[in-house]
């Protein structure tokens, strides 16, 4: 299976006898929230973009997504937090943009950030997709922003429908 393309994605088991769940992209009826950090907006806007359109192709409706910004990107676990214990999604998508400057700042958002998000999805049980860029420079945060928002798009339906099939 190529990296990033569901389309692609194998059908099928790998091992006769043995279940295996295939990738599920169908984001029908799957409710997504998104928390957008609104420093470095530009990046940010354009991660929310790829994602909301991937979304939509992926058949989530309009309806089943919200969007919720924050100041920044350590604001954003909060909310994730707050968003996961309400019961009205089924996953839930981190989008933002961290960039490198000359203070150890950098490194203190990313890792603070990175550790919140992950926590909030252990301790609550749904899935987040990480979509926080952390990059040298904007050029790269620009290179990388279409992709990795439609990737978040992906993980976050793949995931709701996994735990719906594993639980």
């Amino acid at each position: 299976m190529q990296r990033n393309q569901p389309e692609n994605a194998r059908q099928g088991t790998r091992y006769d006898g043995i279940d295996e769940i295939d990738p599920n992209f169908d984001g029908t009826g799957v409710r997504v929230g998104i928390v957008m950090a609104r420093f470095n907006l530009d990046i940010c806007e354009g991660l929310l973009s790829a994602c909301t359109d991937e979304l939509l192709r992926l058949g989530v409706a309009k309806g089943d997504v919200r969007i919720v910004t924050v100041p920044g990107a350590l604001e954003i676990p909060l909310v994730l937090q707050t968003m996961a214990r309400s019961g009205k999604y089924d996953a839930l998508v981190a989008l933002g943009a961290v960039i490198r400057g000359e203070t150890y700042h950098f490194e203190l958002v990313s890792n603070e950030m990175g550790a919140g998000v992950t926590r909030v999805g252990l301790d609550t049980g749904l899935p987040i997709a990480n979509g926080v860029l952390t990059t040298e420079d904007d050029d790269q945060a620009i290179a990388r922003m279409r992709e990795k928002g439609a990737d978040c798009a992906r993980a976050a339906v793949e995931m709701a429908n996994l735990l719906k099939v594993v639980q």
